[in-house]
C-alpha cells in the first residue's frame, strides 16, 4: 500500500487556486518533450519468451486492425472480377484485371501466368510502391544505362521497369503473379494521386455531416484513411489471387519495395494467408514511411516497422537494405528479428541482404535475393539460384485495363464522399450487430477503445503521491501534491480536499479547467469550494482534483491550451502526428486512469470511488470509467451534447481518431455498464445505445438521465451521495 507523506507548513487557504509547484516550474513529465515523428527512432525489443511474444503480437495486430479500419474485419462484397486482354509472350502471358474491393471501387492490375505448367501453382502478390507512374513506370534509356554501368541492372528493358521485371521472372519460375495498382497510380483513377499521396491542406468543405472526405476530422473519427483503403485493396487482391483455379492458396508470397514494402509487411501482419514475405528497402528503425498512404492515426503509437514485420514470424521473411533509411538495419533491427525467430524455433527463416552500395531500389541485385527466397520457401525446386533474363517490356497502353469495351469508372469528390459514407454505413451495420450481447459489445467496442486511448487500468502503471504542502480551511484540509506515474514518467499536480470527518468515500472531480474547477470565487476575492464540492465535503467525502496534461500548472503562460501540439511536418494530415503520438484527449484519460489507480491502491482502505465529469470533463470520465469499470462505483457526467464526430479540427483538444466509429461518446458511456451512471446534457433520456447495453447488462436501475439544468453539478453531487 502507498502511504501519504506531506511536506511543508500548514497555512491558511488564500484567495487563489492553491498551487502545487512554484510559479514558473512545470511538472517533470516526459510528455512535455518534443513529439515523435516518422523520422524518429523505432527500436524493437524482442520478448523474453514465446508466451510473451504471443500476447504482444496479438496486441499489436489488434492495434493495426483498429488503426486501419479493419476491426472487426469488414464484410467482403463480391469481387465481380474481370480478366481480359490476354497478351501472349514466349513463356508467359499477361492479362488485364479489375475487380471491386468495395462496391464501385476498383482494384486494377496485371496477371502474369507461366506457360507450360499444370496443376496448382504458387501465387505471388506484388504491390508496387512509389515508382513514377506505378505499374506503368519507365525510367528511360539514359537512366537505365547508368544503372547498368553501376551494376544495379543488367538489361535495358528489364532495368527500365523493375516492377515488370520481377513479375516476368516470377512467372517464368512457375508462379501466378498479380501486380496491382496503389490508389491513385496508373489505372487506379477514382481517388487521384494528388489526394492519396500528395495531400497537404485540410479541405473544410469536405467535413460536412453525412458527406466528408479523406483526411478530414470526420473521416479520422471513423478511422477512414488512404492507408486503410490501400490495405483493404491488398486483402481483396489476395482474395482474388487465391480464388484463381490455378493458384495454390497454401503457397502465397508477397513482395514489394519502398511503399510496396510497407504494404507487404502490413498485409503479412493483418492477414495470415501469405506464406512467404519479402519487403524490400523499407523495414528499419529509422524513417517509417513518408507518404500519406503509409500513415494512419494510431498505427505506430507504441510500435514500429521492425516489430510489425516481426508479426510474420515464424514464417519466412526476407529483407533488403540500401543506402537509405534502412542502411543501419544490419545492426539496428535485424539482430532483434533474428533473436525473435530463434526464440520461435525458426532461426533460418529470416534473412537480410544489405546492399548499401546502391541507393533506394528494387534493382536486379535485390530482385535476385528475392527470387532465391521465393524459390526456397514456395517450393519452386530450382537447384541453382534463378537467374533473371531479359524480356519484351510492355508499354502503359499495352498494360492498361481500361479501353472502349472496359471504360474507366467515375471518380472525384462526389465519389470520395459516397465511398466513405458507404463504408460508414457498412461498419455501423456490423457494429450494431455486435451489440447483440454484453460480451460481444465489450469484446469489440471495448477492445477498440483500449487501442484508441492506448492504455487500460491494468497498464496504467505504478503511481506514487508526494504531498508538498497542507492548507487548512473551514471544515476540511487542502493537500497539494504531485502524482507521479513511475511507469510512464508522467506527473500531474493534484489537490486533495479532505473533510474533517472523512467517511472513506472519494470523488475524483474531473473538470475542463483542471483543479481550479474545484473552486468558486466568493466575496472580496475569497476562494471557496464550488457548491457541489462543498456539499460532498460536508457529507464526509474526500474530493480530488488535478491538472491533467496541458491543464493548469502545465501551462507556463497560465492560458488554456486551445489546439493540440503537432509535429513539424507541414502537411495537414493528422496521421503524421497521431500515428506516432497519443492524442491530447487520450493523454488526459491516461491521467484520470492514474488518479483511479492511485485512489485504488492507497492505504486508506477506501470503500468507494466515484467519478464526476463536468465543464468539458465528461468525455474523459466516460472513457476512463469504461476502462476501469470494475473499480469505479459510479460516474456522473454532464456531456453538454458533445460528440467526437462533430470535432471540427484535427488539432482540437478533443480530437480522437476512431471514437465516432465505435459509438461515439454514448459508446464509452455504455462500456461502463452495469455500473451506476448519472448523465445530463443528452436530453430527458440517455442515448439509445446506453439504454440498450445497460438493459443487456441488467443494470437499467443504475442508469439515471436528467434534462439539462443550471444546477447540474449540484444534482450530480446529490445523486452521488444518494447511494
Amino acid at each position: 500500500m502507498l502511504g501519504l507523506a506531506c511536506l511543508g507548513p500548514e497555512v491558511t487557504a488564500r484567495a487563489e487556486t492553491p498551487r502545487v509547484l512554484p510559479p514558473g516550474q512545470l511538472p517533470q513529465d516526459r510528455r512535455l518533450a518534443p513529439l515523435k515523428d516518422l523520422d524518429g527512432y523505432f527500436p524493437f525489443t524482442p520478448p523474453a519468451n514465446a508466451a510473451e511474444w504471443k500476447a504482444r503480437a496479438a496486441r499489436v495486430r489488434l492495434e493495426l486492425s483498429v488503426a486501419l479500419g479493419l476491426w472487426p474485419m469488414p464484410e467482403k462484397t463480391p469481387l465481380q472480377a474481370v480478366i481480359h486482354g490476354r497478351i501472349e509472350q514466349p513463356d508467359y502471358t499477361v492479362e488485364k484485371v479489375y475487380f471491386e474491393s468495395l462496391p464501385g471501387f476498383f482494384v486494377t492490375g496485371n496477371l502474369y501466368r507461366p506457360k507450360g505448367r499444370t496443376g496448382k501453382l504458387p501465387g505471388v502478390l506484388c504491390p508496387h510502391g512509389h515508382w513514377s507512374d506505378g505499374r506503368f513506370t519507365d525510367s528511360g534509356l539514359e537512366a537505365v544505362k547508368k544503372e547498368i554501368a553501376d551494376g544495379g541492372e543488367k538489361y535495358e528493358d528489364g532495368g527500365r521497369s523493375p516492377l515488370q521485371s520481377r513479375c516476368v521472372q516470377l512467372a517464368r519460375m512457375g508462379c501466378v503473379v498479380f501486380h496491382y495498382d496503389m490508389i491513385g497510380y496508373a489505372d487506379s483513377v477514382q481517388i487521384p494521386f494528388a489526394l492519396a499521396h500528395g495531400f497537404a491542406k485540410q479541405r473544410p468543405e469536405m467535413n460536412a455531416p453525412g458527406g466528408w472526405g479523406l483526411f478530414s476530422p470526420r473521416a479520422e473519427s471513423h478511422l477512414q484513411s488512404v492507408m486503410g483503403l490501400q490495405t483493404w485493396n491488398s486483402i481483396r487482391a489476395l482474395d482474388f489471387l487465391t480464388s484463381l483455379p490455378d493458384v495454390d492458396a497454401r503457397r502465397i508470397g508477397v513482395t514489394g519495395a519502398s511503399g510496396g514494402g510497407t504494404q507487404t509487411f502490413i498485409l503479412g501482419a493483418v492477414d495470415d494467408r501469405p506464406a512467404v514475405a519479402f519487403p524490400a528497402v523499407m523495414v528499419g528503425t529509422a524513417m517509417q514511411g513518408g507518404c500519406t498512404c503509409e500513415n494512419a492515426c494510431l498505427l505506430r503509437v507504441d510500435t514500429g516497422n521492425v516489430e510489425i514485420a516481426g508479426l510474420f514470424a515464424p514464417k519466412p521473411l526476407g529483407l533488403t537494405a540500401a543506402d537509405d533509411w534502412t542502411k543501419e538495419m544490419a545492426t539496428k533491427g535485424f539482430p532483434e528479428l533474428q533473436r525473435l525467430y530463434a526464440l520461435l524455433g525458426a532461426p533460418d527463416r529470416v534473412q537480410l541482404t544489405p546492399l548499401l552500395q546502391f541507393p533506394h531500389n528494387y534493382n536486379y541485385v535485390s530482385r535476385a535475393a528475392m527470387y532465391e527466397w521465393m524459390n526456397r520457401y514456395l517450393g519452386l525446386k530450382f537447384s541453382t539460384p534463378p537467374v533473371e533474363r531479359d524480356y519484351h517490356r510492355l508499354t502503359a497502353k499495352e498494360l492498361s485495363v481500361w479501353d472502349d469495351a472496359h471504360p474507366k469508372p467515375q471518380g472525384g469528390v462526389d465519389f470520395e464522399k459516397h465511398l466513405l459514407q458507404w463504408i460508414t454505413q457498412r461498419d455501423q451495420r456490423a457494429l450494431t450487430a455486435d451489440q447483440s450481447s454484453l460480451k460481444k459489445f465489450r469484446e469489440v467496442y471495448g477492445s477498440a477503445l483500449e487501442v484508441i486511448i492506448g492504455r487500460t487500468l491494468a497498464s496504467a502503471g505504478n503511481v506514487a503521491y508526494r504531498c508538498t504542502q497542507t492548507n487548512q480551511a473551514a471544515g476540511f484540509s487542502i493537500e497539494a501534491g504531485l502524482l507521479r506515474n513511475e511507469t510512464h514518467q508522467e506527473e500531474i499536480p493534484v489537490l486533495r480536499l479532505v473533510p474533517a470527518r472523512s467517511r472513506n468515500h472519494v470523488v475524483l472531480w474531473v473538470d475542463g479547467d483542471g483543479k481550479s474547477g474545484l473552486w468558486a470565487a466568493g466575496g472580496e476575492g475569497e476562494l471557496r469550494p464550488r457548491p457541489a464540492v462543498q456539499k460532498l465535503l460536508e457529507t464526509g467525502v474526500t474530493v480530488i482534483g488535478a491538472d491533467l496534461f496541458e491543464q493548469g500548472e502545465f501551462r507556463a503562460d497560465g492560458k488554456p491550451l486551445l489546439r493540440a501540439r503537432k509535429v513539424a511536418n507541414p502537411r495537414e494530415a493528422a496521421a503524421y502526428t497521431f500515428g506516432y503520438n497519443p492524442t491530447l484527449f487520450a493523454q488526459r484519460v491516461h491521467d484520470v486512469l492514474s488518479l483511479v489507480r492511485w485512489t485504488q491502491t492507497t492505504g486508506d482502505n477506501r470503500r468507494r470511488m466515484d467519478l464526476v465529469g463536468v465543464n468539458g470533463g465528461a468525455a474523459w470520465v466516460a472513457a476512463a470509467r469504461a476502462l476501469a469499470r470494475d473499480v469505479v462505483h459510479s460516474a456522473a457526467v454532464d456531456t453538454r451534447g458533445f460528440r467526437f464526430e462533430a470535432v471540427p479540427d484535427i488539432y482540437d483538444v478533443n480530437f480522437l481518431p476512431g471514437a465516432a466509429k465505435y459509438g461515439d461518446l454514448p459508446g464509452m458511456l455504455a462500456l461502463g455498464a452495469p455500473g451506476r451512471l448519472w448523465v445530463t446534457g443528452e436530453g430527458p433520456t440517455s442515448p439509445a445505445l446506453v439504454q440498450t447495453i445497460y438493459k443487456k447488462a441488467r443494470g437499467t436501475r443504475n442508469l439515471t438521465a436528467v434534462a439539462e439544468s443550471d444546477d447540474a453539478e449540484m444534482q450530480a453531487a446529490r445523486w452521488v451521495l444518494a447511494r
